[in-house]
């Protein structure tokens, strides 16, 4: 078993390499300082050229190797190519620790990648630790996000998937000299079950883009009908900001599933997220509690919100968003 962490660098439909390997990158550097230095690795499996375009973001991202399968097979993803190239190369470089981004992609690799080489996978991890042993210690949510269990795999490699934008991608560069190792796998054996014959972009209005907004306005049970989200709406196009909601929104039909932050939806960082009628259950705190400021609007003053709000208003949401919107 060697001392490195190896993670996968996930390559978008538009080739770009996904937005939670850098944050995952940086994560890393912090383990390994906890494991005696251990060398920050990627596994890069993608068209040919990728390895070498990237590079320099590599370097940046503080990433030693770069274990690189390039094959035009590898344009489009296929379930059963990339998990047969993933799984050649862990065996044969045996890192201590491989994360992977809970994208729609990881999720569907990392499990079959852990099956293969009979290892424990924590999905869906919320923060990540070495214990006083030397063992990574994964936390994610559990019992419907009543509580966070610390989880530790028995054996190697240790794996654990994690959600987009739980951790923030280095602020300077964690700049080193990155080396690119190319691998070959054998593929001509491999049977592809599913054959992707066309793509068709979902296009969602510019105001749901939650992943990259830097201030979004949320809502929840305590909007109550289509006239409060149509008012959270408007204050949000005052401030220029996404618009979110709890999953209980959701299921009221006052908001689409694109739109959902939480546990069973997407987890976000914003500069600034302001909670109206949001209770703050755990299941939806989880997903925005590393915003930079939280503002709540709620008229019950015990609110779970409050508790990790910078700033409170105690009222009706009806009463206050009207106000807001003439101020703005």
């Amino acid at each position: 078993m060697s001392k490195e962490i190896l993670i996968f660098a996930e390559v978008t439909r538009e080739n770009y390499i996904h937005t939670v390997f850098f944050e995952l990158a940086n994560k890393a550097q912090e383990l390994a300082n906890k494991l005696e230095n251990a060398e920050v690795n990627a596994l890069l499996i993608s068209k040919p050229g990728l390895a070498e375009e990237y590079k320099e973001a590599f370097e940046n991202s503080g990433i030693n190797k770069i274990y690189a399968i390039e094959d035009s097979r590898f344009e489009s993803y296929c379930t059963d190519y990339f998990a047969k190239a993933a799984i050649d190369v862990i065996k044969e470089v045996k890192p201590e620790i491989l994360l992977i981004g809970a994208t729609h992609q990881g999720r569907d690799l990392a499990p079959r990648i852990s099956t293969a080489l009979h290892t424990g996978l924590t999905a869906d991890c919320t923060e990540l630790d070495i214990n006083e042993k030397g063992q990574l210690a994964a936390t994610r949510p559990t019992f419907g996000g009543q509580l966070m269990a610390t989880i530790l795999c028995k054996n190697m490699p240790q794996m654990a998937t994690v959600r987009p934008k739980v951790f923030k991608p280095a602020e300077k560069d964690n700049r080193k000299p990155t080396e690119i190792i190319y691998k070959n796998v054998d593929l001509e054996n491999i049977p592809r079950c599913v054959e992707l014959i066309e793509f068709q972009k979902k296009l969602t209005n510019s105001i749901n883009e939650l992943d990259s907004a830097e201030i979004i306005v949320a809502g929840g049970r305590g909007l109550k009908n289509a006239e409060g989200f149509k008012l959270l709406k408007e204050f949000a196009n005052k401030l220029g900001a996404a618009v979110g909601a709890s999953r209980v929104a959701v299921e009221m039909g006052l908001a689409s599933h694109e739109m959902q932050i939480g546990q069973t939806g997407k987890t976000v960082t914003p500069k600034l997220y302001i909670a109206c009628g949001i209770s703050g259950a755990i299941q939806h705190t989880i997903g925005m509690n590393k915003s930079d400021r939280i503002i709540a609007i709620n008229t019950d003053e015990k609110a779970p919100i409050f508790e990790i709000a910078d700033y409170g208003i105690v009222g009706d949401a009806f009463e206050i968003l009207p106000e807001l919107i003439n101020k703005f």
